[in-house]
């Protein structure tokens, strides 16, 4: 799956983040999920806990069966589907929760939960077949880690390192393309898909709650723009900047008369035959390539 560092090369501090030990509402989520879990291993309930506690869109709307929307979350498909959202909750949710505090982030993470459910409860209002994990709060909670880090490094099935930001807009592009193709697996796209905008719109609406207990931790986050650079604007910078050069040189290079013209390269010579080439200033490397061109030129004329 995934998993990130934060690095500054070369800057003070420099260091890898990792999450801390397990504590606060990380832990809990974690904890509840596990027991649901085991529980219905040991008493052989998937079945019942999946329709009585998974999301069954035509159960809600037709046996009132709300709690659904919430319990959902703690009903898990089988190891590798509990593991893997526990794991990226750990990896994301705690630095979330080191940001926002315990409060904040319970209700982060039901409102992404519960918001994903109703999108799915919607736009699959006659479906029968139960909807279970937490991994509409999961694709909330990587959104909020791209707004709150969108710099860090995320490395994608651990070998392809690549910034929080623009891996959520390439996880938001793949669920949505998914939720357009037929229907090939028993993952619910429209769940993470949901669980992705209602992150998203939280999180722009109240200016990331963050800022309420960090005051002094400021967020300015927006989608990565396509800056399309011009290849040949460097070329005639460059080009305009000798021109300018050449000009400026031309017009300091003044003088009356021939006769002024070599008594200076001489003074010039004279000062290279006594100091040294190294001793001239700039002003006088320059008169002397100018003064030199003018009477080479002026002799190949007259040869």
């Amino acid at each position: 799956m995934n998993y990130y560092n934060y690095y500054q090369s070369n800057r003070p501090g420099t260091n890898f983040i990792r999450p801390r030990l397990f504590r606060g509402a990380v832990r809990n989520i974690i904890i509840a999920n596990v027991a649901v879990f085991l529980i219905m291993l040991i008493f052989q309930a998937q079945r019942f806990f999946s329709f009585n506690f998974g999301l069954v869109p035509n159960a809600i709307l037709t046996k009132g069966f709300i709690w659904q929307l919430v319990t959902y979350m703690f009903i898990h498909g089988g190891f590798g589907h509990l593991f893997w959202n526990m794991f990226v909750l750990w990896m994301f949710g705690m630095e979330i929760e080191n940001q926002w505090g315990k409060r904040e982030f319970y209700k982060f993470f039901f409102i992404t939960g519960i918001g994903s459910g109703l999108i799915t409860m919607l736009f699959s209002a006659h479906s029968q077949i139960p909807v279970v994990g937490a991994s509409g709060a999961i694709y909330g909670v990587l959104v909020a880690f791209a707004m709150l880090f969108p710099e860090r490094y995320i490395y994608f099935y651990f070998l392809i390192p690549i910034k929080a930001k623009y891996f959520v807009m390439i996880m938001v592009v793949i669920t949505f393309f998914s939720t357009m193709a037929p229907a090939v697996s028993n993952i619910s796209h429209l769940t993470h898909l949901g669980g992705l905008a209602i992150g998203y719109l939280y999180l722009s609406r109240y200016k990331l709650l963050a800022c309420l207990r960090h005051p002094t931790h400021s967020v300015n986050w927006h989608w990565p723009r396509l800056i399309i650079k011009n290849p040949f604007r460097n070329m005639h910078l460059n080009l305009h900047r000798k021109k300018r050069q050449k000009d400026s040189q031309q017009t300091n290079f003044s003088y009356e008369t021939e006769a002024t013209m070599r008594e200076e390269l001489d003074r010039i010579l004279d000062k290279i035959n006594s100091a040294g080439y190294d001793r001239l200033t700039e002003q006088e490397k320059s008169t002397l390539y100018l003064l030199s061109k003018y009477f080479a030129d002026k002799d190949r004329g007259k040869s």
